[in-house]
């Protein structure tokens, strides 16, 4: 049996884990309808998250739910409707289920019985996900637990989880799994990896326009400003017009700049001769994603012509507004370079194409509203389609000519 995983056309409301929450582990709980996975999150949140019942099909859209974890910390549990669901709304159903899968950083998958064909065809492909997976049997719900040890037994030699849902020992062992599964790549350690350190003066251009929020920074930006005070640099802010007083402030040239990528080419050419420059969007495309693969993908863009087809693709599914750097600026840029005729579709949210064989170039967004594990399961995609693909920030640097002098996040930390 073949498991076809399909990117989620649905612009749901996903305001778990589109928020801070994008940077916990992300858990989820796989199976068939019916087989006890509903009332694995409510033992392991110790809440009743989920509605627990005997028939089937009782989850529909996955249930995301953010906690902190004993021994583990931040982690978000997804809920999945259960695979099998053969009524009227079942694929839909099972659309969510897999979008949740390409979200999941480790995959529970509950055994409820001796047919195991879904179960073991999802194993596979998570393990060409690279997601690791913890298989478990709810004892709770089998009469014939040896028979199905046996019948996982012939597509995998991991350890497999034997326990009883409804009691704390049981909880207990899913915890110690997930302790032990969590992956090496999960967290990538510093926004500002290898750019900062203790001591460091950085200044921060935030442009505080229309596409603010108002009352708010944006996400990047107060997460950045978080892990700069984490390694203890000195912190300064300010929006564009006021970059020039701001640098005659400082007794000293800054160490860093970061700013917005939709001024990148404004404060590049006020900026001290000895100050690092980055941005916000360019950090992320590190933090979020595979920088390399991004910095790679850019150079696609000398070889669009004005026959080429760009998708250009959104974490976020705000309405747009005037100026906006993914409808508009960028596509302005493009345009004005490889001409009116330049194709682009633009996407967002969970929107991404099934079929990418038809576009020269993928431009993404910092997608600080996805977890890591999302993003680069969008990169993986486009790779095997053979489709360069680069992020916002790294495109605005590479047409205006100035990525080969900006200062990539780098090495370990």
């Amino acid at each position: 049996m073949c498991v076809e995983i399909k990117n989620s056309t649905c612009n749901s409301n996903m305001s778990l884990q589109n928020t801070p929450h994008a940077n916990r582990l992300h858990i989820g709980i796989f199976g068939k309808v019916n087989s006890g996975k509903s009332t694995l999150l409510n033992g392991l949140t110790k809440q009743s998250v989920a509605i627990v019942s005997d028939q089937e099909g009782t989850t529909t859209d996955p249930v995301y739910k953010a906690m902190e974890l004993h021994g583990i910390g931040p982690v978000v549990f997804i809920d999945t409707a259960g695979f099998g669901d053969i009524t009227e709304l079942g694929e839909k159903r099972m659309e969510k289920t897999r979008l949740a899968s390409l979200k999941s950083d480790i995959a529970i998958i509950v055994f409820a019985d001796e047919d195991i064909e879904e179960g073991k065809a999802w194993y596979h492909f998570f393990k060409e996900q690279n997601t690791k997976t913890i298989l478990l049997i709810n004892d709770k719900r089998i009469g014939n637990v040896g028979a199905i040890e046996l019948a996982i037994r012939s597509f995998s030699d991991e350890m497999i989880l034997v326990v009883d849902a409804n009691k704390e020992d049981g909880i207990e062992k899913v915890r110690e799994a997930i302790l032990r599964n969590i992956p090496e790549a999960f967290d990538p350690e510093s926004i500002t990896k290898g750019l900062v350190k203790q001591g460091d003066v950085v200044v921060l251009v935030m442009p505080q326009d229309i596409q603010a929020p108002k009352g708010r920074l944006i996400l990047p930006q107060v997460q950045t400003l978080r892990d700069l005070l984490d390694k203890k640099a000195i912190a300064v802010s300010c929006t564009t017009d006021m970059f020039a007083q701001t640098l005659t402030s400082l007794q000293k040239a800054p160490d860093l700049i970061i700013c917005d990528s939709q001024v990148f080419k404004i404060i590049y050419e006020m900026k001290p001769k000895e100050s690092k420059l980055t941005s916000f969007s360019v950090l992320f495309a590190d933090y979020k994603g595979d920088i390399e693969s991004y910095v790679k993908g850019a150079n696609a863009i000398d070889l669009l012509d004005a026959n080429s087809k760009v998708l250009i693709a959104e974490a976020c599914t705000h309405a747009p507004l005037t100026e906006d750097i993914g409808r508009v600026k960028i596509p302005r840029m493009l345009k004005q370079r490889f001409g009116e005729s330049l194709h682009i579709d633009i996407v967002s949210g969970n929107d991404f194409p099934d079929d990418l064989s038809n576009y020269d170039l993928i431009i993404h967004c910092g997608a600080c509203m996805f977890n890591r594990k999302y993003v680069l399961s969008r990169i993986k995609k486009a790779s095997e389609a053979g489709i360069p693909i680069t992020n916002y920030g790294i495109t605005i640097a590479h047409i205006q000519g100035i990525l080969d002098h900006i200062s990539l996040p780098k090495g370990k930390e």
